[in-house]
């Protein structure tokens, strides 16, 4: 079992910028991806931006390309992925959840509760 814990969700100015976090805990070993996820109301859940485990690889959503990015810190015993978020837009507000996977192409084995971003005109 992996255990997934967001933080750094909150209300944004457009044209602002979050950082928002997932520490990663339990069965590590089995986490060879982490991706974050995102659900509008009224929407269905969709991929935001994925990244390997080792950092090399990453994937990003064509609506967010060049605002968003995704890291990845997993050495001292501390395991964390973040989503650096600028340039907000209204249509960024949703739901923001963290996913973590076997592989690259499977990143959303399990999931945290999800964090709140909102962005105001």
């Amino acid at each position: 079992q992996v255990q997934l814990v967001e933080s750094g969700g909150g209300l944004v100015q457009a044209g602002g910028s979050l950082r928002l976090s997932c520490a990663a805990s339990g069965s590590i070993a089995n986490i060879n991806a982490m991706a974050w996820y995102r659900q509008a109301p009224g929407k269905e859940r969709e991929f935001v931006a994925a990244i390997s485990w080792g950092g090399t690889r990453t994937d990003y959503a064509d609506s967010v390309k060049g605002r968003f990015t995704i890291s990845i810190e997993n050495a001292y015993a501390r395991f964390a992925v973040y989503l650096q978020m600028n340039s907000l837009e209204p249509e960024d507000t949703a739901v923001y959840y963290c996913a973590s996977g076997p592989s690259f192409t499977q990143p959303s084995d399990y999931w945290g509760q999800g964090t709140q971003v909102t962005v105001s005109p």
